[in-house]
C-alpha cells in the first residue's frame, strides 16, 4: 500500500513538472508582449505630446500613408563664420509608409529665404540636415540635433535637399530647420509638410511652400 502511495505521488509530481515546463514558455512570450507593447505605448506617448498635425492618406485598398509634424524648438540664436548672427528653430516630421510598396521620397528646397505672410518683413531660410531624428530624442535640446552649428556653417549658403527610401511597414523621421535671416524675428512658428497628388509641400504658418514630391499615386486624405 505505501510502495503504491509513493509511486501515485512520484507520477504526480512528474505531471506536475512537465505542465509547469510548458507553461514556462507561454508565460515568457506574454511577458515579451506585454514588454514590447508597453514600448509602444511609451513612443506614442511622446510623439503625441510633441506633434502639431497629423496627416493621414489612404490609397485605394486603405492602406495608409501618415505624416506627422512636430512642434518647434529652439528660438536660439546662431552666428555665422563671418560673425551676422541669426535666429533658428528646429522642427521635425515622420513620415510612416502603411502601404505594400516602397516610398520614395524627394524634398528640396533653394537657397533664398522667403518671406511669410504672417510674420510681415521677415525672411526664413530652409534647411535639411542630414540626421535621422528618433523618437528618444524628442525630451532633448533641438529634438536631440547635434552639430547643427558646424552644418550652418557649411550651408548657410547652399539650396537643401533630402532623399529617402522607406520600405513597407517602416517609418523615417527628418529634422527641418528655420533660419531666420532678418533681424528682430518675433511671433509664433507652426510648420508642416502634407501631400497633394504626388506633390510635397511645406507650410510655415500661412506660407505654402512646394518643395518635392512622392512615387506612390492615387493617395487620398483621410477627412
Amino acid at each position: 500500500m505505501k510502495k503504491s502511495i509513493l509511486l501515485l505521488l512520484t507520477i504526480t509530481a512528474l505531471f506536475s513538472c512537465k505542465e509547469e515546463s510548458k507553461s514556462t514558455p507561454d508565460t515568457a512570450d506574454t511577458k515579451t508582449l506585454d514588454s514590447v507593447k508597453n514600448i509602444e505605448n511609451k513612443k506614442q506617448a511622446a510623439l503625441n505630446k510633441a506633434i502639431y498635425t497629423k496627416y493621414e492618406y489612404k490609397d485605394s485598398k486603405g492602406a495608409s500613408l501618415i505624416i506627422e509634424n512636430s512642434l518647434p524648438k529652439g528660438g536660439m540664436k546662431y552666428t555665422d563664420p563671418k560673425g551676422k548672427v541669426y535666429v533658428y528653430v528646429v522642427f521635425w516630421t515622420q513620415v510612416s509608409n502603411q502601404t505594400a510598396n516602397p516610398l520614395e521620397l524627394k524634398m528640396d528646397f533653394p537657397v533664398h529665404s522667403y518671406e511669410i505672410p504672417a510674420l510681415p518683413d521677415q525672411y526664413f531660410k530652409i534647411l535639411l540636415p542630414p540626421n535621422e531624428m528618433t523618437y528618444e530624442k524628442i525630451p532633448l535640446f533641438n529634438y536631440g540635433l547635434k552639430d547643427l552649428n558646424s552644418f550652418l556653417d557649411k550651408n548657410i549658403h547652399k539650396s537643401s535637399s533630402l532623399k529617402r527610401t522607406i520600405n513597407p511597414k517602416q517609418s523615417s523621421s527628418f529634422y527641418v530647420v528655420l533660419l531666420c535671416v532678418t533681424k528682430g524675428a518675433h511671433g509664433t512658428l507652426r510648420t508642416g509638410l502634407s501631400l497633394k497628388g504626388q506633390n510635397l509641400f511645406y507650410t510655415i504658418n500661412d506660407k505654402e511652400i512646394h518643395c518635392g514630391n512622392i512615387n506612390l499615386k492615387d493617395l487620398i486624405l483621410e477627412k
